[in-house]
């Protein structure tokens, strides 16, 4: 199946900020915008940190400016990347939107989670169907029905008994290419070890 990229669903027109933004104006930004946060950048358009409404709401007095208050560094993604890449990466950082950058770093977009979520309007059925075709293409010793696959809201659970170790993770990995996929349990157990050392 097709991975969508983050440059076919980012908003290329960005409310931002500079170092120097008061603070009063951050906060008239977030609410006439109705966004949770906007990237500050330098007179080159690279993206120094990211101003939300968490940041302004447990600054101390003494923080006037958009560079006295912003999150840094900024976690940007790359307009290449696959839309279910960035969606993990706002998962593991608890984060509503991502700054776009180009190869120097330059602001060009910004994909929310709501820009992620329209890629991923697909029924659990659907999603689940993708994942058992990934996962017996990416792991073609496997039997048929080794693997069972569950899918709610889009989290995949992986469960069964495969014969070795080994199968475990190409089984994962291959569901976390489906698009849609927000998160993947991994249940799996092996009839043999095989494992080798741990590479670090």
């Amino acid at each position: 199946m097709e991975q969508h990229i983050i440059g076919e669903v980012m908003t290329s027109e960005v409310v931002l900020a500079h170092r120097a933004t008061p603070r009063q104006e951050l906060v008239g930004l977030l609410d006439r915008h109705r966004i949770s946060g906007v990237p500050v950048v330098d007179h080159d358009d690279k993206v120094l940190g990211v101003v939300s409404g968490t940041d302004l709401a447990r600054a101390g007095a003494g923080a006037r400016t958009a560079e006295e208050l912003m999150s840094t560094p900024a976690i940007t993604v790359h307009p290449e990347q696959s839309v279910s890449g960035a969606a993990r990466v706002m998962e593991r950082h608890g984060i509503e939107r991502l700054p776009v950058v180009d190869e120097e770093d330059r602001l060009i977009g910004i994909a929310t989670r709501c820009d992620l979520l329209r890629v991923f309007a697909r029924t659990d059925g659907a999603i689940r169907r993708d994942v058992i075709d990934k996962v017996m293409l990416g792991a073609p010793g496997l039997p048929p029905g080794a693997v069972a696959v569950s899918v709610r809201d889009g989290m995949v659970t992986l469960t069964g008994l495969v014969a070795r170790s080994g199968d475990i993770g190409p089984a994962v990995r291959s569901a976390w290419q489906v698009e849609g996929v927000v998160g993947v349990v991994n249940g799996l157990a092996c009839r043999v070890d095989d494992a080798g050392p741990t590479e670090g």
